[in-house]
């Protein structure tokens, strides 16, 4: 049996409604951050490239990439659940 990884804090942009959008790919829902919060890490990369992080902003950057696991876990595991179903219906 598959675990799911224990989250410390959710971020707090990833609070506001509207974080986490909800796409249907072949009949599956997929769980991605919106895109509004993709820029926001995408700003914040940029700023880590250039110059240095607040410890804040470093604290945020890596609850991103938590959740960012943990979705991509759910996603996998969502697909993995459509997948076993339609091999069991054929």
């Amino acid at each position: 049996m598959i675990s799911l990884p224990a989250l410390e804090k959710i971020p707090k942009n990833l609070r506001i409604e509207g974080a986490i959008t909800i796409e249907i790919q072949e009949g599956t829902p997929i769980f991605r951050a919106s895109n509004s919060v993709q820029n926001h890490i995408e700003n914040l990369l940029t700023k880590q490239q250039n110059t240095e992080l607040t410890p804040e902003e470093e604290q945020e950057l890596d609850s991103y990439e938590e959740i960012d696991d943990y979705l991509s876990l759910l996603n996998r595991l969502v697909r993995n659940i459509a997948q076993n179903k339609n091999t069991i219906h054929m």
